[in-house]
């Protein structure tokens, strides 16, 4: 139980930060944003506030922002049809509505002859009634379209995705991975906080009660200048020789206080958990922790850059055929990884968390269509052309995008499935 609560809000806060770099953008360009959704499929809750509609839904694998534009505005309304009008006292629309009249009593009936609801914003009809006038009605610019009893606010021209500049779109778009890193710095800086920062220079932290290094006599704050006549520079350094020799004797030089001493230790040996692993080496020792404000300060931006580049780095062996698609995971590896993550502890669970978040950002970034950086490729190539790509071929290209990405996903989820719970 404590692993789907911890998948839930891993994943929910990435996807929450994620569309929220989408919507704050959007709202700042002056974009009207129809729906934030957490979640795929039915809704499980809903609230409306300030032209906007936030929900939840029932598959917490993904969300989306939808804003006005990216979809087919609503039905138009063409000559010949008959819709009701409900206006305020100064005669201004606030209400077209399509069907269901009789629940609006006060409501002025016409037959449309001509209709903007993007541009001019007018309403042009012969109104029923002994004279059958022609009117011309002006719309306000948040006025409703009810159909089936479901108000959807217009949206003039100018509050829709494609009329802001090149700019403004790129922005808002690339708003989203971004929001993913700036968690991963978040995550990582609040994790420094709570422990420190490991330090990198050959010096020893905590020592393990009764772990080999103890029972030889190293102390916390010893300086490591060499282990069996071979400099160490760094506390990896250490790390990986230690690790590479398992019960094997290893002389220590160290600065203790000024002095100069020899220490031998013995690591001891533990074997691979994972099939095919060689056996390593540990002594008990753990790296130097420090609070102070710059390191601090520094930590989440360093710790984020760099797994970012091992990210980067396991995508081009991905590319070479050095890392092969049955390496990847899906929605089922990652409940799977989170499981084992989630037994280690809480600050575990926060640098799997920015991990999480610094790999989604990254894949929204790459260049394929239906992702963000699909999308932000289709933006460059309009800077270079001079003028958008038409709009259906690019539906189109992103829609089998798309589709190619679900058929990944389930290629993926179908080998954890095979992993996890049937070999």
């Amino acid at each position: 139980m404590n692993t789907v609560i911890s998948f839930i809000i891993i994943f929910g806060a990435l996807v929450f930060f994620h569309e929220l770099g989408h919507f704050v953008f959007a709202k700042r360009s002056g974009i009207l944003v129809r729906e934030f959704a957490i979640g795929f499929g039915p809704k499980i809750f809903s609230y409306s506030k300030n032209e906007t509609t936030y929900t939840i839904r029932l598959l917490p694998i993904g969300g989306f922002v939808r804003m006005a534009g990216e979809d087919p505005e609503m039905a138009e309304i063409k000559p010949g049809y008959r819709v009701a009008l409900l206006l305020d006292e100064e005669e201004v629309v606030q209400k077209l509505i399509l069907n269901g009249k009789d629940r609006y009593p006060n409501a002025r009936n016409i037959e449309v002859e001509s209709a903007d609801l993007e541009h001019d914003l007018f309403i042009k009809g012969y109104e029923e009634g002994e004279d059958e006038q022609l009117q011309t009605f002006a719309i306000s610019r948040e006025a409703l379209i009810v159909e089936d009893q479901v108000e959807t606010q217009i949206a003039p021209w100018n509050r829709q995705f494609a009329s802001k500049k090149l700019s403004a779109r790129a922005m808002t778009i690339f708003a989203g991975p971004m929001m993913n890193f700036i968690l991963a710095i978040v995550v990582f800086t609040i994790i420094s906080v709570i422990q420190g920062v490991p330090v990198e220079e050959p010096i020893l932290g905590v020592i393990s009660p009764d772990g080999a290094a103890e029972q030889s006599g190293l102390k916390q704050n010893d300086a490591v200048l060499s282990i069996d006549g071979a400099e160490v520079s760094s506390f990896m350094d250490i790390t990986e020789i230690v690790r590479a020799h398992p019960q094997e004797e290893l002389v220590f030089t160290v600065d203790r206080d000024g002095q100069t001493m020899d220490i031998a230790v013995t690591p001891e040996k533990f074997v691979a958990e994972e099939e095919g692993g060689e056996d390593f080496g540990l002594i008990g020792v753990h790296a130097p922790l420090d609070k102070s404000f710059m390191k601090v300060a520094t930590s989440g931006f360093k710790e984020t850059y760099h797994w970012t580049i091992e990210i980067f780095r396991l995508l081009g062996k991905l590319v070479t055929g050095q890392f092969s698609i049955d390496m990847l995971s899906g929605p089922v590896g990652i409940y799977k990884s989170t499981e084992v993550v989630a037994q280690a502890g809480i600050l575990y669970l926060m640098k799997w968390t920015g991990l999480l978040s610094i790999n989604l950002g990254i894949m929204n970034l790459l260049p394929i269509p239906a992702l963000d950086g699909g999308r932000l490729l289709f933006f460059g190539v309009e800077a270079l052309r001079g003028k958008p790509i038409d709009r259906h071929k690019e539906g189109v290209v992103h829609f089998i995008g798309f589709a190619l990405l679900m058929i990944l996903m389930i290629v993926v989820t179908w080998n954890d499935i095979q992993q996890f719970f049937i070999h």
